[in-house]
Formats: structure tokens, sequence, C-alpha cells
């Protein structure tokens, strides 16, 4: 997550080296919520526009155990639109019992559509990899890629299609309805009735959607505001620099700010990477320092590491600074929220990766194939556990001196300050440290 005061210059959020969520349900939903005052540690607590960038909208927050909604969409106390360019935008929209959450909520015209072809593709390509290799990348079969498959072949069709010509926007949808059925002979699908539902989809959206260039051009270029970037995905699962081909189907690093809402590099302001004291992942895929163990059941049992999504258990692990630096290398983290230190508190003592070796000689870098990764050694430093309750913490001082040395040392191994660290759910329990 990021953001920035200065007039005219965007913030983001990016979840750094990891393959699951950066620890957003365990510390960051209430700590969002009520007033500016209430919620300064967070940024997005005094942000005047929250905006997403990549796709995958498949995460939502429950503030305070209710329902779930769209990140971002759920603050009373400051406007809060939203403007998702060039992103699969999922065809459904959910109040959640929030207050005016139509007024908030604004699409992008350029946003593509995912529908429900592409959700019962994205369950057969799992099926036809299981069946051909033995494996499957583990989606979270909601559509997601088969739709970036046809944003990339020229054929997907955009919110702006779905809200001009009807019967050009249908005729469209069912040759790209055939499509998918003549590479899936098996794929069934009510492409009229699908048709019928979009209709009254696009009439309920129409009041939302605007054109999202012209949208954040004007946000950047008006009156002084804050504007808070929220990333969807961990940078490690990155199209292009995650571990693929077990990624997802975007650019979840800071570059896709500029090319999934439009805007220039320039306007880039923090850039602040959310990482858990630990190491999660979800689905299959290298995992250098998994802890296939007691250690990694206790992070899995006590961090409640299951995928948000899917219901799947998150595979855990020791934090893992070879991934973090490299997640740092490509976004220029200036700050970091340690999240979910509290994890940790039961432990005698805490390992954290700090590099690798291939064949018995150390390697300087984070390997692009994942054959490779999943033969690495991984190093690691031996710290002292604090064994004390760190969730009462609420300032530096009330930490116990082993936990300070374990949030210094990812410091200086990363060579970004931690910014935030948290120690439980509530709003309060993210401890700001400068």
């Amino acid at each position: 997550m990021a953001a920035t005061e200065a007039t005219g210059q965007a913030a983001r959020q990016v979840g750094p080296g990891r393959w699951s969520g950066a620890g957003r349900q365990h510390s960051k939903p209430d700590a969002v919520r009520g007033s500016v005052e209430e919620a300064e540690p967070w940024p997005r607590a005094w942000a005047q526009g929250v905006r997403r960038a990549c796709g995958n909208v498949t995460w939502t927050e429950a503030p305070r155990g209710r329902g779930g909604h769209p990140p971002g969409g759920a603050r009373p106390a400051l406007p809060c639109p939203r403007a998702d360019s060039a992103a699969c935008c999922r065809l459904r929209a959910t109040s959640a019992g929030l207050k005016d959450w139509e007024k908030r909520l604004i699409i992008s015209d350029r946003a593509h559509l995912v529908f429900d072809f592409h959700q019962a593709v994205d369950g057969l390509q799992e099926v036809q990899r299981q069946a051909q290799e033995g494996k499957n990348i583990g989606t979270t079969r909601k559509g997601i890629g088969p739709a970036y498959s046809s944003k990339a072949a020229r054929a997907g069709l955009r919110v702006c299609d779905l809200l001009s010509d009807f019967d050009e926007f249908s005729a469209r949808f069912r040759n790209l309805a055939r499509q998918h059925q003549s590479m899936f002979p098996t794929l069934e699908t009510d492409v009229e009735g699908q048709l019928k539902k979009l209709k009254g989809f696009a009439e309920r959206i129409r009041p939302m959607v605007r054109d999202g260039v012209y949208f954040m051009y004007e946000a950047l270029h008006g009156p002084p505001k804050k504007i808070l970037v929220e990333g969807a995905n961990a940078a490690l699962l990155d199209i292009d620099f995650g571990t693929y081909p077990f990624v997802t189907s975007s650019n979840c690093t800071v570059g896709g700010v500029c090319t999934g809402l439009g805007i220039p590099p320039q306007n880039i302001g923090e850039v602040y990477g959310v990482v858990k004291a630990y190491t999660t992942r979800v689905g299959v895929g290298a995992f250098p320092t998994e802890q296939i163990n007691e250690i990694g059941d206790l992070l899995q049992s006590r961090g409640h590491e299951w995928g948000v999504t899917t219901g799947r258990k998150r595979r855990c692990g020791w934090l893992d600074l070879m991934i973090l630096r490299y997640a740092h290398m490509i976004n220029g983290f200036t700050a970091l929220a340690l999240t979910k230190l509290d994890i940790l508190d039961t432990l005698d003592e805490v390992k954290v990766g700090v590099s690798y070796k291939l064949s018995g000689k150390r390697i300087p870098y984070f390997p692009a194939n994942q054959e490779i990764l999943q033969k690495v050694e991984v190093e690691y430093e031996t710290l002292p556990g604090w064994k004390t309750d760190t969730t009462g913490a609420r300032k530096w001082e009330d930490l116990p001196p082993q936990a300070q040395s374990y949030i210094r040392f990812v410091e200086n191994h990363v060579g970004v300050a931690v910014k935030w660290v948290g120690v439980g759910k509530s709003r309060d329990s993210m401890i700001q440290l400068f």
C-alpha cells in the first residue's frame, strides 16, 4: 500500500514477496474504518480516493464481522471512488449493508468483462492440466485467466461495449462464446440466458461507469488530494516477474498502476510494501522456506491461513528475505508494513531465510526458472523468540527487545524501513513507527 500528500500523485499497495494475502485480513480491515483520527495508522483512512489498478478482484473485506465488500468501498468518512482500468471486472456488485455504495463505486469504461463461460473454462483448463501434466496451476477458477486471454487475443469485451449498441455487443458475445466452445467441446453455456442478464446488468451499472483515463487525470490535476491505489495480488504472482507459470494474469507489481489506471510514472508517490512476518503460499509452485512440519502447522493455525476465495489451506514457512529483496528491486519500496508479528509470539526461536545456495554455491539472485527454484538450499539466520504476547502493544517501546531485533534485522537486510507493525486484528493493532 502507498499514499502521498502531494498534489497530483498517486499511491500504491503491493504485497511484496509472497504468493498470497499480505496479512490484510489480520491487520488492515478494521484499521481503516471510522474517522480519520481513529484510523490514522493506515493510509487509506485519510485518502480522498481509492483505486484498483490490476485484475483479480476476488478478495473482500469484512469490517467488524459484517458481510464482505470490495476493498475501498466501505469507509463512510470520506468519498471513496474506485476505478478498475484494463482489469477484469467481475460481473457482480454487492452492497453488503453499505450505505450509498452505488455512489462510491466507479467502474472504468475500459474494464474487461468476465463471463460465465470464462469461469467454466478456467475450471476445465485446471482439469486438463491435471490430466496431462499431473499438476495444475491452482487458480481460483473465477475466470480471470481466460478473460485475460480473450483480452490478449483482442477478442475481449469491455464495459464500454456493454453500454453501447447492445445488438453489436450481443453479436460479439455470441462469437466469443462459440470460440470457447470450439476449443472446449464439453463447455456448456446458456448464451441467450447470459445476454438477458447482461442487458439488465448494463442498466444497473450505467450510473457508475466513467471514462477512467479522464477521471484519473482530473483527480490528479484538480484540487490537492491523497489517492491510494490498492493492489490485488502479491508481487510473486505478477505475470511477468512472479514465479511463472504459477502466477496470476496481471501486473500486480508497481508498474501495473500506470498500465492499469492510465497514469504516467511521475504521478506515483510513496510505495508501501505489505509483508507478513512469515511467508505463505496458496496452491502449487516452488516455496523455498516452506515448513512441512509442526512449525508450518503452527503458523497456519495461529495465522488462520486459508485462501479467502477458494478456502484452501495456505502453505506456511519462515520469512524469505531473498524474495523480499527481489520484490523491492522491482517495486522500489519506500517503507514496509510488517503484519502478523503476533503469530510468532509463541516460538522459542525464529528463523529467517537470508540467501540461497545451488549445488553448494551461493547465488546472488532470485531464480526465474521454477525447476531451479525448487532445488535451492536456503541459508537461515536464527534469532531468539520473545515468548511474549504482543497483541497489547501499541507503540514501539511496548514490543519485547527480541521482537524489535527481528524487525530491525528485516530492515537491515532489505534496506527498507518498517513503518508499520501489525500485532492483531483491531484497528488500533497497527503500530506506526514514524
